[in-house]
């Protein structure tokens, strides 16, 4: 078994275990349409075992960068299925990452009528970029009211069934990055008294009932999660990660999920991927920093199903058949990372057109 073996990931087929992480991307259109120019990009990576898409928001609240794509038109959905349709054209297999973003976000990226909401009114001390005013401290948030919360659950669900319609394989819960999900279950942002705040138990109950919503329509099976306890990124802060994710994961465990992937921290406080091997009885996805030889070896020893690479796809979209035929790695230029048009998103040459 190696990084070439095929895998069975609940309801999922891929045809190897070399997965392309989730990448904000920032190349949708106005009204946060995808576009040709996406479909080309992921095409030319279609030979992923899996890919799993860029943040995909949920709503038009669920919206907090700039020229980031949602799923909650029909337009939308429309423009996704040019994505999906080109991935499968090459025997591809893609999931939607739904992802809302909560307080991390500036109204300089949101469509008008939209608002920024999140668990508590706590503001990330954060800044990000928008095209409209350069770089910007977050906004504050509104708290959501407890009789709102499952509005916002079914933005999760309605989320899944539109990507079906789009034609994604799965779809992915974005539970780290200080997003939605992992702010109701960090202390540090989450400063509620009711049924979502306090124990551990309250705070975990947004993310698995997320999770319990896509699953009702996709199937737990073409359902995974994300996650990175003791992230710090965006001003994220919980006092005790190690205790939240044991429950979170003992919990998720029982829904039957296709995957969770994890973003191993090193330096972080918690040793994430042994905590996810024993709280987690399901398959593990690895995440960050792995060169293919180290990704091989972990998968050949049993420690993970697959592993997924975002760097190296940047300037690699044939990385499969790189690893395969012992190919070098093209090198990704850092200043077209989030930069609107072609350049430098699928400009990347495969190693026979260098």
């Amino acid at each position: 078994m190696n990084l070439l073996t095929p895998l069975d990931l609940g309801a999922l087929r891929l045809r190897n275990r070399i997965v392309m992480a989730p990448m904000t991307r920032s190349r949708s259109d106005a009204a946060a349409m995808p576009n040709a120019l996406m479909a080309e990009y992921y095409r030319q990576r279609a030979s992923a075992g899996l890919i799993v898409s860029e943040g995909i928001a949920p709503s038009a609240n669920g919206l907090g960068y700039c020229r980031t794509p949602g799923i909650f038109t029909d337009a939308q959905v429309a423009a996704w299925r040019q994505v999906t349709d080109a991935v499968h054209a090459e025997g591809g297999c893609i999931v939607a990452q739904i992802m809302h973003v909560g307080r991390v976000a500036s109204h300089y990226n949101k469509p008008a009528g939209s608002e920024t909401v999140a668990p508590s009114a706590v503001a990330a001390k954060a800044q990000m970029y928008t095209d409209e005013a350069g770089m910007q401290a977050m906004d504050e948030p509104r708290a959501l009211a407890l009789a709102e919360i499952p509005a916002v659950i079914d933005e999760y669900r309605e989320a899944t069934r539109k990507a079906l319609l789009a034609g994604f394989d799965g779809v992915e819960l974005h539970c780290t990055s200080g997003y939605l999900p992992a702010q109701f279950l960090s202390t540090g942002s989450n400063q509620r008294t009711d049924a979502y705040g306090g124990s551990v138990e309250n705070r975990a109950r947004f993310a698995l009932e997320a999770l319990q919503a896509m699953a009702q329509v996709a199937g737990a099976d073409r359902v995974g999660m994300r996650i990175c306890p003791g992230n710090p990124f965006n001003d994220l802060s919980d006092a005790n990660p190690h205790e939240t994710f044991d429950y979170l994961l003992a919990q998720a465990s029982t829904l039957g999920l296709a995957y969770l992937h994890v973003i191993r921290m090193p330096k972080g406080p918690v040793d994430n991927l042994a905590l996810a091997a024993k709280y987690f009885a399901g398959r593990l996805i690895g995440n960050e920093s792995y060169s293919l030889q180290e990704a091989d070896e972990a998968v050949a020893a049993g420690e993970l199903v697959a592993v997924s690479f975002g760097r190296p796809y940047i300037g690699n979209p044939d990385l499969v058949r790189r690893w395969e035929q012992g190919l070098p790695l093209a090198k990704f230029d850092i200043d077209t990372l989030y930069t609107p048009g072609p350049e430098g998103y699928t400009t990347y040459p495969a190693a026979d057109q260098v």
